[in-house]
């Protein structure tokens, strides 16, 4: 059986901008997310896991159905190592997963240092 763990998502506010226009943030918030399924990437070509931007994919997160957080480009802890999420995450229509299954989103992240 699959099990989830807790990841931590880490919540950046904008406070601010700099006299360039570069954004300023204020203490980050750490919001722990339980029950996330962390996956390897599937052996897809390496286009897919060095994508064209020369991202690599680290691991593939399944989100719990309900989940209500903004997983697009975000710092994320996993297992005490900081990763970032990358592209549009992946949402399933719930009536075509089945009940036992508590995940419906897919989102991919990359190492972040």
């Amino acid at each position: 059986m699959i099990k989830g763990e807790t990841v931590i998502l880490v919540i950046k506010e904008q406070v601010d901008t700099d006299p360039m226009g570069a954004p300023i943030y204020g203490e980050p918030e750490y919001d722990p997310v339980e029950n996330v399924c962390v996956g390897n990437p599937a052996a897809d070509p390496l286009v897919e896991t060095n994508d064209l931007n020369g991202r690599r994919t680290a691991f593939v997160l399944g989100i719990p159905k309900g989940d209500t957080h903004n997983w697009t480009d975000v710092e994320v802890i996993i297992r005490g190592e900081r990763y970032r999420t990358y592209g549009p995450p992946l949402i399933q229509t719930d009536a075509n997963i089945p009940a036992r299954i508590p995940w419906n989103t897919q989102i991919k992240v990359e190492r972040y240092e």
